[in-house]
C-alpha cells in the first residue's frame, strides 16, 4: 500500500498494485485519514477479509465503534463487504478493496485538497513510525536473522526531476514481485514487512530556480 507515485497498469484494476488511484477528492482522503480507519484498512489490506469484532481487536475499539469506521471506509470505497469469506451467515466479513493510491502535489489544487492531503500522508506517516517504534522497542525479542534483515538505510541521489521519477518507477518495479496481497502467492516464512520511501529534496527552494 502506498501513497508515492508509481508507474500504472491500466490493464490492472483501480487501486490494485499495477494501477494505483489517484487521490484527488478531500472527502476520500479525510475519511481515511483516522488512525483507526488506517489500522483497519491496513490490516484487512495485509491479513485478509475480517469480521468488525477483529478489526475492533486491531484499532483498540468496540466492535460497534469499528462497523461504524467500516462503513465509513466501505462509502468512498476503500473497503467491502466480503460475504462468500464468511464461515456462516451470522458472520459479515469485510475485506480490502482499494490498496494502492498516489498523492500528487499540484500548486493549482483547492485548499480544502491540499490540507486533507497533508492530514492524511501525515497521519499515514505517524502509522509507519508507530510500527517503527514498536519493532525498535522489542527488537532482541526478534529471531535472529529478521534483526539482521530488518532496520532504516540513509542514502542521497544527485539526480534531476525526470531521473527522480525514473529512480521511483524502478523501485516499484523491484517491489512488485514481493508484494503478494494473495497469501496463495506467498511462500512459506513470508511475513508483512512496511517499507517506507522519502524522496526530499536535500536543497532549498531557491536552488532550483
Amino acid at each position: 500500500m502506498s501513497d508515492e507515485s508509481a508507474a500504472s497498469d491500466e490493464s490492472a484494476a483501480p487501486g490494485t498494485p499495477g494501477n494505483p488511484l489517484k487521490l484527488t477528492d478531500p472527502r476520500m482522503m479525510r475519511a481515511l485519514a483516522h488512525q483507526a480507519r488506517i489500522a483497519i484498512w491496513s490490516h484487512l489490506g495485509l491479513r485478509g477479509p475480517a469480521t468488525a469484532t477483529e478489526c475492533a481487536e486491531i484499532a483498540g475499539l468496540s466492535p460497534s465503534a469499528c462497523s461504524y469506521h467500516l462503513r465509513t471506509l466501505a462509502r468512498y470505497g476503500f473497503v467491502e463487504e466480503d460475504l462468500a469469506s464468511a464461515a456462516d451467515g451470522r458472520e459479515r466479513p469485510w475485506r480490502a478493496r482499494m490498496l494502492y493510491f498516489t498523492i500528487e502535489a499540484d500548486p493549482g489544487q483547492p485548499a480544502a485538497t491540499g490540507v486533507a492531503s497533508r492530514l492524511l500522508v501525515e497521519n499515514l506517516r505517524a502509522a509507519a513510525e508507530e510500527n517503527r517504534a514498536r519493532y525498535v522497542n522489542r527488537q532482541s525479542e526478534y529471531p535472529a536473522d529478521w534483526q539482521a534483515a530488518a532496520g532504516e538505510m540513509f542514502s542521497v541521489a544527485h539526480v534531476t526531476p525526470d531521473e527522480l521519477n525514473q529512480l521511483r518507477e524502478r523501485l516499484v518495479e523491484v517491489m512488485a514481485p514481493y508484494v503478494r496481497l494473495e497469501p496463495a502467492e506467498r511462500p512459506p516464512g513470508v511475513l508483512p514487512v512496511r517499507i517506507l520511501l522519502d524522496f526530499f529534496p536535500w536543497f532549498g527552494p531557491e536552488e532550483a530556480r
